[in-house]
C-alpha cells in the first residue's frame, strides 16, 4: 500500500466536511441504503477506488446483501441478481461516471422515471457525483 500523499481531509477541512454533508444528506433519502451503497460500489469499481471498494463492499454484507450479488456488479447487464430498477440506477451511474463517452444521454436517463421521482432521481445524480469525487481525492492522495 502506498502512503498518503496529503491529508487532504485536514489540509481542506471544511471542503471535505461539505462532501461529508452531502452524504449524511443522501443517507436520509429515500433511495435506501442498499441502493446507494450499490451505486457507489459500481462507481467505485469504474474508478479502480481500492479504498472505496473495500469499503462499500464491506457495507454491503453489513446489510446482508448476498454476497453473489456483489460478485455480479460489474455484469449487472446479464446478471439475474438485480431487478430493474437497480438495473436502470446502475446504468445512469455508468452513463454519468462515463460522461465523455455517454454525454448523459436521453436514453440512459429516461428510464429512470419508471423507478424514480424526480426528488429521486436528483439524489442518485448527487450520489454518483459524489462517489466521483471521494473516489477522485482517494485516488488522488493514495488513500
Amino acid at each position: 500500500m502506498t502512503s498518503l500523499r496529503l491529508p487532504y481531509f485536514t489540509l481542506s477541512h471544511d471542503a471535505y466536511m461539505g462532501l461529508s454533508a452531502t452524504k449524511k444528506a443522501l443517507e436520509k433519502s429515500s433511495l435506501g441504503k442498499t441502493l446507494i451503497e450499490l451505486v457507489y460500489l459500481r462507481v467505485s469499481q469504474i474508478n479502480g477506488c481500492a479504498f472505496c471498494l473495500e469499503m462499500h463492499a464491506k457495507s454491503l454484507r453489513a446489510a446482508g446483501v448476498d454476497n453473489a450479488k456483489i460478485d455480479a456488479l460489474a455484469g449487472w447487464r446479464v446478471s439475474n441478481h438485480f431487478v430493474e430498477k437497480e438495473k436502470a440506477a446502475l446504468q445512469w451511474t455508468e452513463a454519468l461516471v462515463n460522461v465523455d463517452k455517454s454525454f448523459a444521454a436521453d436514453e440512459y436517463f429516461a428510464p429512470l422515471h419508471a423507478f424514480f421521482s424526480d426528488s429521486e432521481i436528483s439524489d442518485l445524480t448527487f450520489a454518483i457525483s459524489l462517489m466521483s469525487a471521494f473516489n477522485r481525492l482517494a485516488i488522488g492522495m493514495r488513500q
